[in-house]
């Protein structure tokens, strides 16, 4: 008996874990989001640029510097492939790394690897 009880909780523990899943197609134009913290020591799933590119317009190249900013939808795309492209921008009207305004981001990645979620 104490073992199916424990059995239960693992269970509905489990599926708590899991309650940020959403499904891209809920995800609309003006939701809000919040850039996470990536998983590798890059971003994989939101394009920010390189280094490089961010210098070269005057920006600030600190990935760091983006980690807890809540953006806004802007436009939702789905490729051939299926994948929804979403671009994002922050809500505050700042530019990442004061260089773009506007970033792309794969959704379902990057909403499962907790590079973005929800609010």
């Amino acid at each position: 008996m104490r073992n199916i009880v424990l059995a239960i909780l693992f269970v509905v523990a489990a599926t708590n874990v899991n309650a940020q899943n959403v499904n891209p197609q809920e995800v609309k134009v003006g939701d809000v989001m919040e850039i996470g913290k990536p998983d590798t020591p890059k971003f994989k799933h939101i394009n920010f640029p390189r280094a490089n590119f961010i210098i070269k317009k005057g920006g600030i190249a600190n990935y760091k510097t983006v980690v807890g900013n809540k953006v806004v939808v802007t436009d939702i795309k789905e490729k051939r492939d299926g994948t929804v492209v979403v671009k994002i921008k922050n809500t505050d009207g700042k530019r990442f790394f004061n260089s773009h305004p506007v970033v792309k981001a794969d959704l379902k990645d990057a909403l499962e690897s907790g590079e973005l979620s929800v609010l």
